[in-house]
């Protein structure tokens, strides 16, 4: 009798899974993510690992905000303060219900937009307003959302509002 060996078969099946997992968890350990660096970290430290910043913007001091941002298919975006030396002072997560809610209706501009939240996950046109449509993938307390930002033809945010992002429609099973 003539048995022929997979060439898996060194292996037991839930060992496999388990590889596999290993692997790819070792794959991402070397990835890079804002929340790695503590305060301290230097500018150069963290673009060397996270690469430029979407935006940088100069503050008071000397001082600068880097924002990262993980959209469109992220649900992330991070602020990165620096000191005037150069050393991280804090990271924040600027994707949050809190913080779009805080936005002055009619005096936010497009720029400060991008530059407090990053690149949107898509920009769009609805029939029932004047100007576009600006939607960020957000987690509110463990509850996938969007928020819509509308914004008028001069650039300044009008209109804010809050979805849950739909779930999937289950599998139909034949």
């Amino acid at each position: 009798m003539h048995t022929t060996r997979s060439s898996r078969s060194w292996l037991p099946g839930r060992a496999w899974g388990a590889l596999v997992l290993f692997v790819l968890c070792a794959a991402l350990a070397g990835c890079a993510y804002p929340t790695q660096f503590k305060p301290g970290s230097s500018q150069q430290e963290v673009q060397a690992k996270l690469g430029p910043a979407y935006a940088v913007t100069k503050l008071d001091g000397g001082a600068e905000r880097w924002l990262y941002s993980t959209q469109p298919m992220g649900r992330e975006a991070y602020q990165l303060r620096f000191g005037a030396d150069g050393q991280l002072q804090t990271t924040t997560q600027v994707l949050t219900a809190e913080n779009f809610g805080a936005i002055p209706l009619g005096q936010f501009s497009v720029q400060q937009l991008m530059q407090d939240f990053g690149p949107p996950m898509e920009i769009t046109s609805v029939w029932s307003f004047k100007g576009q449509v600006w939607t960020y993938r957000f987690w509110d307390n463990g509850i996938k959302r969007f928020a819509h930002v509308h914004v008028d033809p001069q650039g300044l945010v009008q209109k804010l509002m809050f979805m849950d992002e739909p779930l999937p429609e289950p599998r139909q099973r034949d």
